[in-house]
């Protein structure tokens, strides 16, 4: 599975189901996750102007993209624009079991939040495989 994204030229990764578990794991870096996102919502860069185009329904709150993984407020906004049909693919379909309480901090938690949108996004455009994938052992 992957997906390439509009707007953003060749320095962002494809997103594959192993990219997914590399963000759910911290073996990506915040800002490619936060790039991968603004992608996915349809921001885009006028290198001309040197401006950001956002889309319609982040305009009002979020003229230029956010860091979602800092920022409460956009990762609360994100979280509602997963549609429900897609709101358990992270453990449904990925099959993470979660984080231990130990690790529960804001920062893996909006990761996680990032994994479940991109999961969404590529479901609502049929980019899912249809058999979910093994998951890794997640044991540390």
């Amino acid at each position: 599975m992957s997906m390439v994204f509009e707007g953003f030229p060749d320095r962002l990764p494809t997103v594959t189901i192993e990219l997914l578990w590399d963000i759910l794991t911290d073996r990506l870096d915040d800002a490619t996750v936060n790039q991968l996102l603004w992608q996915g919502l349809g921001y885009q860069w006028d290198a001309a102007s040197q401006t950001w185009s956002a889309p319609t329904n982040w305009q009002a709150d979020y003229p230029e993209p956010p860091d979602f993984i800092e920022s409460r407020p956009a990762i609360v906004k994100l979280t509602r624009s997963i549609a429900p049909p897609n709101k358990q693919l992270l453990k449904d379909y990925l099959g993470f079991k979660g984080y231990k309480v130990g690790e529960l901090v804001p920062r893996k938690t909006r990761r996680a939040t990032a994994v479940n949108w991109l999961l969404g996004h590529l479901n609502d455009r049929g980019l899912l495989p249809p058999n979910p994938p093994n998951p890794p052992d997640q044991t540390p």
